[in-house]
């Protein structure tokens, strides 16, 4: 019981480290918070500072995914731990750190970045197919909350498919030990998503522009 709670407690702290508020203040003097859509994500640091913050951000927070769960898979190899369980501890817990940060007031971003960061080093398959989509999506409808959610809801149907490329699957075991897992996930990005769902649905939602 002990190493899931401590799992936790370094997974959110990890997760609670927001890249956009650090970049932000260091490349442009301000909380990228009191800009914009108010977010602290990379789509908000792209049209608040600029397109290099966006990236380190991006990449920093996707980081933030791989290193917690990298932590999970190690601490998982001691005796009578159930690896599976602590690698979805790790994900829940520094996507939370993400979305409600207590270095930073408990406001943070929506939390795609640090999943795909979770997604990609807990099934790489299942993260491509998830981060291809979303690229289509975006690309389709210029609307980077389109395929943010459409990925988040894609997780668990390939979780209901996919029984190969799990970092951590203990023989016997199918893809299906993550399908809760990955609904909760799933529930999280949709959840933080919630006021771009409504604009998406009264056709109002923002739009990226590729020429710029």
């Amino acid at each position: 019981m002990v190493i899931y709670i401590l799992m936790a407690i370094i997974a959110y702290s990890i997760g609670s480290v927001n890249f956009s508020v650090i970049f932000s203040k260091k490349f442009a003097g301000f909380d990228v918070r009191e800009k914009g859509s108010g977010n602290a994500g990379t789509t908000n640091m792209l049209r608040s500072v600029g397109k290099k913050a966006a990236a380190i951000t991006l990449i920093c927070d996707i980081l933030k995914g791989v290193v917690s769960i990298g932590i999970a898979i190690l601490l998982g190899n001691i005796p009578e731990i159930n690896k599976e369980l602590l690698v979805q501890i790790a994900g829940v817990a520094v996507i939370l750190g993400h979305t409600f940060p207590v270095f930073f007031g408990f406001k943070g971003g929506k939390g795609v970045a640090t999943s795909l960061g979770v997604l990609l080093l807990s099934n790489w398959q299942i993260g491509l197919i998830c981060l291809v989509f979303a690229l289509v999506l975006m690309c389709l409808t210029r609307m980077v909350s389109v395929g943010s959610c459409a990925a988040a809801v894609l997780f668990p149907v390939l979780t209901l498919f996919i029984n190969e490329h799990y970092t951590v699957l203990t023989e016997g075991k199918s893809g299906n030990v993550y399908f809760i897992y990955s609904l909760i996930l799933a529930v999280i990005v949709l959840f933080n998503h919630r006021s771009n769902i409504k604009r998406i649905l009264n056709g109002t939602e923002n739009k990226i522009s590729f020429k710029k």
